[in-house]
C-alpha cells in the first residue's frame, strides 16, 4: 500500500514538471518593435561651405534611439543606422542618394570639407545652392525592422574640390583593353581608343570602348607604370559597373561582362564608372 502511494506521488510529480516544461516552451518572446528616431541639426541655416574654412565642423547630426523592445524588456541588440542624404523632390530614390552607416552611435559631426565631399557623390554643380533632405534610418542586424525620422531639409553651397591631384592626361591598360597591357604600340602614340577625354578640371571619359571580361588600370603617362589609379582591396573584388580608385594601389579592377562602355573617371570623387551602351 505504502509503495502504491510512493509511486502515485512520483506519477503525480512528473506530471506535474512535463506540463511545467509545456508552458516553459508556450511562453515565446515576441517582438514588439520600436519608434521613428528624431533627426536633429544643430542648424538649419544654410550653409556655404569654402575650401579655407575645410577643417572647421559644419553642421552636427543628433538622433534619438528607436527603442526596439521585446515582451521580455528592451532590445540589448546592435542597432544600425544610415543617415540618408538627397536632393529635394528625390524621395530618396534617386540612385545617386549618399547613405552613411553607424553602428550605435547616435549624432555625428561633419567638418566642412567631409560634408562638400560627401555631398559630392551626388555629383551635382558646384558653386551654387543645392537643396539637400536629410533623414536617419535605424535597422536591426540584417536590415530588420526599419524604422525613419522624419525629413531634415538643408541649404548647402559646395566648392569644387578633388579626391586626388588630377593628371594632364589619362590612358586606359589591361586585359581587357583592344592592346592588353601596352596602350602605348609605337613610343609617343598612345592607342587612342584608350586615350580619355578631359571633359572639365576633374572629369576624364571615354566615350565608347570595347572590353573584355578581364582586368584592366588607369595610367597617367602612355607606357609608363611608374604611377597608376588601380584598386585599394583584394584584386579583382571591385564592383564591375564602378568602385572607387586610389593612386598606386596594388589591385587591378575587374572588368564587368564582354561590350561597348562607356567610361568615366572622376578626381572629385574618387570614383570611376563604367556604363554599358
Amino acid at each position: 500500500m505504502i509503495m502504491k502511494k510512493i509511486k502515485s506521488t512520483y506519477l503525480f510529480l512528473a506530471a506535474g514538471l512535463f506540463f511545467a516544461s509545456c508552458s516553459n516552451d508556450d511562453t515565446k518572446v515576441t517582438f514588439l518593435g520600436g519608434a521613428a528616431p528624431t533627426l536633429t541639426p544643430s542648424s538649419t541655416t544654410a550653409l556655404v561651405l569654402a575650401k579655407a574654412n575645410e577643417n572647421y565642423s559644419a553642421i552636427q547630426f543628433s538622433w534619438t534611439n528607436p527603442a526596439y523592445s521585446f515582451s521580455n524588456g528592451a532590445s540589448t541588440q546592435d542597432v544600425f543606422y544610415s543617415l540618408q542624404i538627397d536632393t529635394t523632390g528625390s524621395n530618396f530614390s534617386n540612385p545617386k542618394m549618399v547613405s552613411i552607416a553607424y553602428t550605435n552611435d547616435v549624432s555625428h559631426t561633419f567638418t566642412v570639407k567631409e560634408l562638400n565631399t560627401t555631398l559630392s557623390g551626388l555629383e551635382l554643380p558646384d558653386n551654387m545652392v543645392h537643396n539637400f533632405e536629410f533623414r536617419i534610418k535605424a535597422t536591426l542586424a540584417n536590415g530588420n525592422s526599419p524604422q525613419y525620422s522624419d525629413v531634415t531639409k538643408v541649404k548647402i553651397t559646395t566648392y569644387l574640390d578633388v579626391v586626388y591631384p588630377v593628371p594632364a592626361k589619362l590612358y586606359i591598360v589591361g586585359d581587357a583593353t583592344p592592346s592588353g597591357w601596352t596602350n602605348d604600340p609605337a613610343p609617343g602614340k598612345p592607342d587612342a581608343s584608350q586615350t580619355f577625354t578631359k571633359v572639365n578640371t576633374y572629369l576624364f571619359q571615354i566615350n565608347s570602348l570595347a572590353l573584355s571580361a578581364n582586368q584592366f588600370l588607369f595610367i597617367p603617362v602612355a607606357g609608363d607604370w611608374t604611377h597608376k589609379y588601380a584598386f585599394d582591396a583584394p584584386g579583382a573584388t571591385n564592383n564591375t559597373s564602378g568602385d572607387f580608385f586610389k593612386p598606386d594601389a596594388a589591385s587591378n579592377f575587374q572588368a564587368p561582362a564582354a561590350g561597348n562602355y562607356k567610361i568615366t573617371v572622376n578626381f572629385k570623387t574618387g570614383k570611376y564608372t563604367l556604363d554599358k551602351i
